[in-house]
């Protein structure tokens, strides 16, 4: 009858995620996404962006890295503020995924923006760096 519960434990430890244990090289680097990002800091950027990176907007309009580089590159993007709340960071090895909610404000094309996201950003681990791979937010109703 012991067993069971022991069982059970080690069940649930070895299914949870690392949720608590985040690497402080990637929490740093996730930070750095959006500090780049307001900069316009097309060089630190091609260094945190795999080369895979597939970005989701919320409204649906997907960009690869070379594409989204070149907004930011050619001022048609300007990001402006860009505030994240309860950001949590789960690792499964060598992949991680972090959420959380972010409210932002920016230009696109001349037209200015603002709202509040949840989003959901995917990291893998390379060597020693972990680079973003795939970015997706989702806009939250007003008065959520």
């Amino acid at each position: 009858m012991k067993t069971l519960p022991l069982f059970a434990a080690t069940v649930l430890a070895t299914a949870m995620p690392l949720a608590f244990a985040a690497d402080p090289l990637l929490a740093a680097r996730d930070a750095s996404w959006n500090a780049l990002r307001q900069h316009a800091d097309v060089a630190g950027l091609e260094r945190l962006i795999d080369p895979g990176f597939v970005l989701v907007h919320s409204d649906g309009r997907v960009q690869h890295k070379a594409d989204y580089l070149d907004d930011l590159r050619s001022k048609s993007r300007v990001n402006g503020q860009i505030d994240n709340r309860d950001v949590a960071i789960r690792e499964y090895g060598d992949t991680a995924v972090v959420n959380g909610v972010s409210v932002q404000s920016g230009v696109s094309n001349g037209q200015p923006w603002s709202g509040k996201f949840r989003f959901t950003r995917v990291w893998i681990k390379r060597g020693a760096d972990w680079t973003i791979v795939s970015s997706h937010s989702s806009r939250v109703a007003e008065g959520q």
